[in-house]
């Protein structure tokens, strides 16, 4: 799935105007190291994906083995390496990997909330559609997993992003306008959506406890 990274890492031959004498001197020495090289690289939770020239993908967890493939001269300025370093020490999937796990379990829990049936109104004699209330534990802890979830979830959307985009930021001011960065779209979309959808569970099930224990307080009343 070449098309859902969280960030692209290529050479270009742009040149950031206002630069002073020094940086433009490093700018230039850099351009001529990177001559013509055309390499992209694309960097997901668990592997990267290498193109050269734009022709075909190779797509590995192992950069040693990617390098090697591609080979030093197609990738002067390292940019394999770059991305390898930060898929090891910038993002992190374990609160994607808790949030899907207690976000089971409340699926789970949800699972055991009873349903419509039938029963026999001893007045009228005829048969009602009736939906008992769910256990209200059974119910909270649902709620705490989901909410948990929901947390997890946001933390890691919050990691993801201001980690690509830092590291976007950087990896353009280091190189001087010889490398381009592209923050993916499709998995900053995929990462809130999951949260977005976690918290609507959330406020689900935090209104329907509420709403058991006004009914309850009615009918006790």
């Amino acid at each position: 799935m070449t098309n859902i990274y969280i960030l692209g890492l290529s050479y270009t031959n742009s040149t950031p105007s206002g630069l002073n004498a020094v940086t433009r001197a490093l700018s230039e020495t850099l351009n001529s190291a990177k001559g013509s090289s055309q390499l992209e690289v694309r960097i997901g939770y668990f592997g990267m994906c290498v193109r050269q020239r734009g022709i075909v993908w190779f797509c590995s967890s192992d950069a040693n083995g990617l390098a090697q493939q591609i080979g030093p001269e197609n990738d002067p300025l390292n940019l394999i390496s770059t991305a390898s370093r930060f898929k090891d020490d910038v993002i992190f999937s374990g609160l994607l990997f808790m949030a899907v796990v207690l976000a089971f379990v409340c699926t789970t829990l949800l699972s055991t909330f009873p349903g419509w049936h039938a029963e026999r109104n001893e007045r009228t004699g005829s048969e009602v559609d009736v939906k008992p209330f769910p256990s209200r534990p059974v119910s909270q802890v649902a709620l705490a997993q989901a909410f948990v979830a929901a947390v997890l979830l946001l933390i890691a959307a919050l990691w993801q992003h201001v980690g690509a985009v830092g590291s976007a930021t950087m990896a353009e001011t280091a190189n001087y306008g010889n490398v381009k960065t592209s923050i993916g779209t499709g998995a900053m979309v995929m990462a809130w959506a999951g949260f977005t959808i976690e918290m609507c569970v959330t406020l689900g099930l935090l209104v329907m406890i509420l709403w058991i224990i006004v009914l309850n307080r009615l009918t006790d009343d």
